[in-house]
């Protein structure tokens, strides 16, 4: 698992725990989703390129650093914006795109119905961001619709990860790096979801519960 980054935080184990409780409101989910994605987008953004810059401080000029490379937050609709304002604290610069895609309850296969992504900027870093990756079956077809329009750099971050859905998109995708805030242990249950995470989150976002 060398393309899987899991965090062991306490700042991250104590929000988890926030939004996994079924009694956190609405507003109280919402903050704790932004906060993680926040603290994982620090980790996940550090290998960033940088270019030396000439800087006037209120003394005299010094060498500093900046960005070298556009980032494009790319959440999965609709769950993944809980976790845009988050990152983009980090990086006001960064573009968003976004990509729709549902779950058939049958097949639990994801259907597109949505992709919008920024142009001319297929060489900077894409961050696909959505908070359960269960089956991996959506974060998988994302990323690959991704790669269709050009974009080759791509990291994905979810907060609770199943052990099959991080297999599912690093056989499919192994030049993807993943980062999970949690893994859990049990299988998924017969609609595809872990047990043992948040529920629905894009429900628990929004109010629609």
């Amino acid at each position: 698992m060398s393309k899987v980054t899991i965090f062991n935080h306490p700042l991250i184990h104590h929000k988890l725990s926030i939004i996994r409780d079924e009694n956190t409101n609405t507003k109280d989910f919402r903050q704790s989703v932004n906060e993680i994605a926040n603290l994982m987008a620090f980790e996940a953004t550090r290998n960033l390129p940088l270019k030396e810059v000439k800087t006037k401080t209120p003394i005299s000029l010094a060498t500093t650093y900046m960005l070298d490379c556009e980032v494009v937050i790319v959440p999965i609709l609709r769950a993944g914006i809980g976790m845009v304002d988050g990152i983009h604290s980090l990086i006001p610069t960064a573009k968003v795109g976004h990509i729709g895609l549902y779950r058939n309850e049958e097949t639990l296969e994801p259907v597109e119905y949505y992709c919008k992504l920024p142009k001319d900027c297929q060489e900077g870093q894409v961050i696909v961001v959505d908070p359960a990756l269960a089956t991996g079956g959506s974060a998988s077809a994302a990323i690959t619709l991704i790669k269709k329009r050009g974009f080759t750099r791509i990291k994905l971050l979810s907060l609770i990860a199943a052990p099959c859905g991080i297999e599912k998109v690093t056989t499919d995708h192994p030049d993807v790096k993943v980062y999970v805030a949690h893994v859990t242990e049990e299988n998924l249950n017969e609609k595809g979801y872990m047990p043992k995470a948040f529920g629905d989150a894009g429900d628990r976002l929004f109010g629609t519960k």
